[in-house]
């Protein structure tokens, strides 16, 4: 399928980058454009490969090549790929790509949502590993799929992190379990309404049958509202007691059974305990045994860049939250905390309202707003009789954090905005923000 063709790939990154590399590597035409510069060893490693590497604008296309492989984070109406579209050549992207180059004989399971999706993943992936079943981790969560095919031997267990981002351009990719952890406003500035949003979302059940499993969110009513129309054979994790997997009364239930008190696990809060459940009928689905799923629930801690504890200094104790991009990720954060909160607010501005935070600000002491947001942040805070400081970058906000902090307090970067106004990604700003606190 991938073999004797020409292909170009519009942006490099990661995934970008190992579509090139694996495709190189089959007789094929490859032309890769990214506008912006990239690591100069994988430019030189691709050109080596015979990859065309164009950095800058991006070149015309014609109806020679026979597919173009998008990164995820191009919209559909980059010119681009609006001229392949109208000279009918097939757009996707490289997990759907590399999903075509699967052994048949493999278990797929993907995680997708709004908030959760790392959590449950990570979660997930430690219960299979410490089975002793044979698990790969890939997807969104910084392993792009390209990179394991020919590893992936029959009968392994493939476990993704799926973006929304990643779902847009899928066309026969099909999971055998498939997670929703949620669904909450959010990327409506990449796909346009949020009806839009759930259509895109719903990709993770698409070719599924009574055979294959959907993991369900029972407290979100934008699921439950939406799903009537997939085949999965569905099951419900929530609060109801009538979900195979409950929370009732500090303990977590499983099929009507007492399988573990929220008092022995060490990841805390509401939103934790459903990624958990939904990481419970995963693992029961895969026939993992109650042992190694107690065992590792019990030992889990936290996620890097997700209410991830960086650390207590002259009594003040910090949390890294960057991977709260949107709103209700960040309400998640506010609602963990019983002390006195320096919040650092900020980043692209996607022109959403900060409006849906104030009834969770009760905890704020300080709001330091930054990037392109710090003004409206300005705005909000005003309006809710919040102070709030400005400040131009996250360097600048976590500096001033410091300062204006005192014992007992706790300072959260959990900025409720992308990343992309000043880092690459959020991985990076939680990095930076981890240095920046760490400097004296």
């Amino acid at each position: 399928m991938f073999t004797n063709k020409k292909i170009f790939i519009l942006g490099m990154a990661r995934s970008g980058y190992e579509a090139a590399k694996l495709l190189s590597g089959m007789n094929n035409i490859i032309v890769l454009n990214d506008s912006k510069p990239q690591d100069i060893s994988h430019v030189e490693e691709l050109r080596k490969k015979g990859v065309d590497v164009i950095i800058g604008d991006y070149p015309l296309i014609d109806e020679s090549f026979d597919y173009v492989i998008k990164n995820p984070g191009i919209k559909d109406n980059h010119p681009l790929i609006v001229m392949a579209k109208s000279l009918s050549i097939p757009v996707i992207n490289e997990i759907e790509m590399a999903y075509n180059l699967l052994p048949k004989n493999i278990t797929i399971i993907g995680v997708t949502g709004s908030n959760g999706k790392t959590t449950t993943t990570s979660i997930l992936y430690d219960i299979i590993k410490n089975s002793g079943k044979s698990v790969i981790l890939a997807g969104n969560i910084g392993y792009p799929l390209s990179s394991f095919i020919g590893k992936i031997k029959e009968n392994d267990i493939l476990l993704m992190e799926i973006s929304l981002q990643q779902l847009c351009n899928f066309d026969k990719f099909k999971t055998d379990i498939s997670v929703l952890t949620n669904i909450y406003d959010a990327h409506l500035d990449f796909v346009g309404s949020k009806e839009r949003y759930i259509e895109i979302k719903k990709k993770i059940f698409s070719h599924h049958t009574k055979n294959d499993y959907a993991v369900l969110n029972y407290n979100c009513n934008d699921i439950l509202n939406n799903i009537n129309d997939i085949n999965s054979t569905k099951l419900f994790f929530g609060s109801n007691e009538n979900c195979i997997c409950s929370l009732l009364n500090d303990s977590i239930i499983y099929n009507g059974k007492k399988y573990i008190n929220t008092s022995d696990l060490k990841l805390k809060g509401n939103h934790n305990y459903e990624n958990i459940m939904a990481s419970i009928i995963v693992s029961k689905i895969l026939g993992i045994d109650d042992d190694s799923i107690i065992k590792t629930l019990k030992e889990f801690k936290s996620v890097e860049h997700r209410i991830e504890y960086v650390g207590t200094y002259d009594g003040v104790d910090v949390y890294n939250d960057s991977k709260s991009t949107n709103i209700k990720a960040t309400q998640i954060a506010l609602s963990s905390f019983n002390k006195p909160i320096i919040l650092l607010l900020g980043g692209l501005d996607r022109g959403h309202s900060f409006n849906e935070l104030a009834s969770y600000m009760k905890n704020v002491k300080l709001v330091i707003s930054y990037g392109e947001t710090k003004n409206r942040i300005k705005d909000f805070c005003i309006l809710n009789n919040i102070k709030c400081l400005v400040c131009n970058d996250l360097k600048e906000a976590t500096n001033l954090s410091k300062k204006e902090s005192k014992e007992g307090d706790i300072i959260l970067l959990s900025p409720a905005c992308a990343s992309w106004d000043q880092f690459k990604d959020f991985e990076e700003r939680g990095k930076c923000f981890k240095k920046y606190i760490k400097t004296k």
